[in-house]
């Protein structure tokens, strides 16, 4: 007799097992922090009640007993029956790039940092921001970007989504006002990282959600416009974008919430509603975060972000008033310093899970120079004396590590974007990027001090 999927859905299956466990099982009572250290005292996903923390999966495939079972786990893949998952037992792994338990887990404790419905990781940050945005546009329909971002997400809208009749509008999203007049039929995603990389430009994900909103009232359902924001700057420690009305949030889990750059990650989190076709999108795209990786990001990550962050930015603060006082310096922005222009909206919105100020361990300088040329020249200067002697600012790439890494966007992580569209982007030539690590600040600023001295 022939196995019908549809009919395995009434297959008796094993019931899962409640661990014994007397810790609470993650009611509301704790916080956030604690919950990204704990997860949940008991989870559907695994049965590990006998280790301290998740143990590593090691395999690729998994057994199944019966070819009912299998045929379940297929029906189970991917299917959202009413805003729930479709089994409240224990899920049927058949597959790693389907999923696995040590991503499940990082999955459901990333949606509760990010205040999200669900989330679907990958394999990078760049994986995750292909599938939001993959998962929302069709050919003729419209990306509208703020006009700085990460030079790789440049390249990915003026590149490849040409070839794929997706247009790409640019607008300086700084000034809500310019949604407004930048919004056409065909827009379906309005698209920003705040802070913006490299610039740490901040956008009001207030105001840009109340100006979808209205056009979306317009709208039918099928034509509706979704805000996507990469909060990898910031991470969910700083601020919860989706709290002040984005609808999707992604992040690259290299930079911050790993933390210790070791593994390559991204998460796409947004509603419920939203998984089935992520998970189907990882599925087919093969766009899958390795378990190690997951395992990583569970264990240590994610658990030390707050830790870290309240430590990284308390240095930041030191480094940006330094350098906001150095005779060398055109200009420093950091969210923290009282006299940046955007610090009133930084204060505003950048918030840690107990409403505290939290401006974050990123920062953005430019040397001074007498033209952009020289401006430039200095920075290469700048940069080349703290590769060659500095023991605590590392030239290296990438960010939110815990030691303090340098870069020149321009030439670096920003290349992408040809150079006469940086300046008029907003992108300066002397520009520099300062990701803060976990050194003691004096020690920082001592090497940054004797770099400028001889530039």
């Amino acid at each position: 007799m022939k196995d019908n999927p549809k009919s395995a859905k009434t297959t008796r299956r094993p019931k899962a097992i409640r661990p014994v466990c007397t810790q609470n099982d993650g009611s509301s009572n704790y916080s956030t922090e604690t919950h990204l250290i704990y997860g949940k005292a008991f989870t559907e996903k695994w049965d590990y009640s006998h280790h301290l923390v998740p143990p590593i999966t090691a395999s690729a495939t998994f057994r199944l007993e019966s070819a009912q079972r299998g045929a379940q786990g297929f029906v189970d893949f991917a299917h959202t029956v009413e805003g729930k998952e479709i089994s409240k037992q224990a899920p049927i792994y058949i597959y790693d790039r389907l999923g696995e338990p040590n991503k499940d887990l990082l999955e459901d404790n990333l949606a509760l940092a990010e205040r999200g419905g669900t989330c679907v990781t990958f394999s990078s940050g760049m994986g995750a921001i292909s599938a939001a945005i993959g998962n929302l546009v069709v050919p003729g329909d419209q990306v509208l970007a703020h006009k700085i971002m990460y030079g790789c997400t440049y390249e990915l809208f003026t590149l490849w989504y040409p070839r794929y009749q997706i247009d790409v509008k640019f607008a300086d999203l700084v000034n809500p006002v310019n949604l407004k007049k930048a919004i056409t039929p065909a827009t379906r995603v309005v698209y920003f990282e705040t802070p913006v990389n490299p610039t740490l430009d901040l956008i009001d994900i207030s105001a840009i959600a109340d100006i979808v909103r209205e056009e979306n009232r317009k709208r039918k359902k099928a034509n509706q416009i979704k805000i996507i924001v990469d909060n990898t700057f910031a991470t969910p420690f700083c601020q919860r974008p989706i709290e002040y009305g984005a609808d999707f949030v992604v992040h690259s889990l290299t930079k911050n919430i790993g933390g210790f750059g070791t593994d390559v990650g991204g998460a796409v989190i947004g509603p419920l509603s939203s998984r089935d076709m992520l998970l189907l999108y990882r599925k087919d795209y093969g766009a899958v975060l390795g378990t190690k990786n997951a395992w990583d990001a569970l264990v240590y990550g994610l658990p030390t972000l707050a830790t870290r962050l309240r430590s990284q930015q308390e240095t930041a603060s030191r480094v940006a008033m330094f350098l906001a006082s150095h005779p060398k310096m055109e200009r420093v922005n950091y969210p923290g310093l009282e006299s940046w222009r955007q610090h009133p909206l930084a204060k505003k919105q950048m918030r840690d899970f107990d409403g505290n100020f939290a401006p974050g361990s990123m920062i953005y300088f430019v040397v001074k120079g007498n033209s952009p040329d020289k401006s430039r020249c200095r920075a290469e200067r700048l940069i080349n004396n703290l590769a060659k002697d500095a023991y605590t600012i590392t030239l290296a790439v990438s960010l939110g590590n815990i030691r303090t890494l340098v870069e020149h966007p321009g030439s670096m992580t920003h290349a992408a974007i040809p150079a006469t569209e940086q300046i008029k982007k907003g992108i300066d030539p002397g520009g520099m990027r300062l990701s803060i690590g976990l050194e003691k600040v004096d020690d920082i600023i001592r090497d940054l001090k004797e770099a400028l001295d001889r530039i």
